[in-house]
């Protein structure tokens, strides 16, 4: 009898959550369906098999983040974030972003999330703070309320606009130019981890996208830089897109290269694995013919950047190298390694062999198409080509 009262409570409880969550969107980013709780069983440590990020009208998923000891995952839909507790029920979101914001991060240090943002006919390139214990309802204006703030990427500006060929004119957000060092069209994958010239200690770590162009020699390397962000407050600033600010460090506190070939936007995804120590790198493949062009790169964190040659600028350049790790595919020609998965719209690693790979898609609601996110579980195992498996145990 007492259960059957505590399910009738409960019921009606959802009802009132899920009846809320929808006269919550009758403005910015409309939520289409509350997404249903998943009907596989839930994993060890209380994680569900997948967490649905649910339907919106919005740009299409490009990176999520988990905060475990609360129980939320965080969805970036480009114009929008969406928080979730682990059943997929949306507890609240942000809307109002004008810009692109990308992949996330969880920054377990001080409890908030960290995206990427880009302006790009503002030539602005910003890290998007998310305080998530202020995200409390639907539609949260990024603009007008306190749960965002940013900082802003002199050295992204720096190569996004720089005028390789000489001609004192910058030919603005295409590929089909010489401009843009290294190829650069912003920024996505960011993601936590330890320094990569090897000295410890936890950097917030940014990718720049990277133009398709194969045409060129100078953009077959991904760009990382890295940032300790623990003095950051002194920059922040909220957004204001009528003004964007300029408030931020000159410039990084390392930059790295990795050979990978030529890409399609650069990393889409990035994550470092505190269980092997490596670095994960999604991304759209490459159009060049004499790569391999993988959709995942994995950076082998045993391994310190060394100083060596950033190959195919327009004069001798060295940098700061990191390695690909040499397991998986191999291309003997450009000594690239890789895989063929995806990643490319989401990328958790739990650090115990476990990931949460998303998947993007749409769904027809009423005549519009409303975006979709779902993370899921998978293990990993190394195989080739792809290197992971769904809802396995630890591996």
């Amino acid at each position: 009898m007492r259960s059957r009262a505590r399910a009738h409570v409960a019921t009606l409880f959802l009802s009132i959550v899920v009846a809320s969550v929808l006269l919550a969107t009758g403005g910015g980013a409309a939520h289409a369906r509350t997404p249903t709780p998943p009907s596989s069983p839930s994993t060890s440590f209380g994680l569900p098999a997948s967490v649905d990020g649910g339907a919106w009208a919005s740009g299409h998923l490009q990176g999520t983040a988990i905060d475990r000891r609360r129980g939320h995952m965080y969805f970036s839909f480009t114009n929008l974030l969406v928080k979730t507790d682990l059943a997929g029920r949306p507890i609240g979101s942000v809307t109002g972003l004008t810009g692109h914001l990308g992949d996330l991060d969880f920054n377990s240090a001080d409890g908030r999330v960290y995206g990427s943002l880009e302006y790009k006919a503002a030539q602005a390139f910003y890290v998007a703070i998310f305080d998530g214990s202020r995200i409390t309802r639907m539609n949260m204006d990024a603009r007008t309320t306190d749960v965002l703030s940013t900082v802003h990427l002199r050295e992204v500006v720096r190569d996004y606009t720089a005028d390789m060929n000489g001609d004192g004119v910058f030919d603005g957000d295409t590929g089909n130019t010489p401009d843009h060092r290294y190829g650069c069209s912003g920024i996505d994958g960011v993601a936590f981890g330890p320094d990569l010239n090897g000295r410890g200690g936890g950097r917030l770590t940014v990718a720049y996208g990277v133009y398709s162009n194969t045409a060129r020699t100078d953009n077959d390397h991904q760009v990382l830089l890295q940032y300790d962000v623990r003095d950051w407050r002194k920059y922040e600033r909220p957004l204001s897109e009528d003004a964007l600010h300029t408030s931020g460090p000159a410039s990084p506190g390392g930059k790295f290269f990795a050979y990978t070939g030529n890409t399609t936007y650069g990393v889409q995804n990035l994550e470092y694995d505190g269980h092997s120590g490596n670095w994960l790198m999604a991304v759209y493949k490459g159009k060049k013919a004499a790569f391999p062009n993988y959709a995942l790169h994995v950076l082998d964190g045993s391994k310190p950047a060394r100083r060596g040659e950033v190959k195919g600028q327009p004069r001798p350049e060295s940098g700061r190298i990191v390695s690909l790790l040499p397991r998986g595919l191999h291309d003997e020609s450009s000594g690239v390694y890789g895989y063929e998965s995806d990643g490319q719209y989401g990328l958790v690693s739990l650090d115990d062999g476990r990931y949460y790979v998303a998947e993007a898609g749409t769904v027809d609601s009423g005549g519009a198409t409303l975006q979709t996110g779902r993370a899921v579980l998978h293990r990993w195992t190394g195989a080739v080509p792809n290197p992971f498996a769904v809802r396995g145990p630890a591996g």
